[in-house]
């Protein structure tokens, strides 16, 4: 009899957010890619870098430590700062999205892996408190989700608005 594995709605929509992201840019040109729409707004390559590297820098991090010991405390996330730092800056968005990719696979296939006792393993954070392994797949969708969103509006202002001439006036 085979083993019971970890299942549960998080998993499957993080397994779908590389389809997703792939057909919102699928009309996005390399210039569109790259040009921050404001100043204080990510370009889409930058929005695919943050999302290569948050993957592996914070959420395969924390997944492990809470499978690799018990109660970890875990350590912040802050985007602002590695933004600040210029990681998310000057990335080809082809190579972002690849590496996006082929780190949410392996994050998939490891969490597939796992018992449904996993879920309820937990994690401390400094300001958020107890987590459960559950809570953190529902933040990371989260996250995704918030970017997919992102991504969108990114895709519609800087590929499509541009584009439709005199419609403008009836407004979006």
């Amino acid at each position: 009899m085979p083993e019971k594995q970890l299942e549960l709605p998080a998993i499957d929509q993080l397994a779908a957010t590389p389809e997703i992201l792939r057909m919102l840019m699928a009309s996005v040109g390399d210039i569109d890619a790259v040009n921050r729409p404001d100043p204080k707004r990510w370009s889409l390559a930058e929005v695919l870098e943050h999302l290569a590297h948050i993957e592996g820098a914070m959420f395969r991090l924390r997944l492990d430590r809470i499978m690799d010991e018990k109660n970890p405390t875990v350590e912040p996330y802050d985007q602002d700062e590695f933004d600040a730092a210029g990681t998310y800056a000057g990335r080809d968005p082809e190579e972002s999205f690849a590496h996006f990719e082929e780190q949410r696979e392996a994050n998939i296939e490891y969490l597939l892996s796992l018992s449904p006792e996993a879920a309820n393993r937990t994690a401390q954070h400094p300001v958020a408190g107890t987590f459960t392994l559950e809570n953190m797949l529902n933040y990371w969708v989260a996250h995704d989700l918030s970017h997919v969103r992102q991504i969108a509006e990114l895709v519609r202002t800087t590929t499509f608005m541009t584009g439709i001439g005199n419609l403008k006036k009836l407004g979006s």
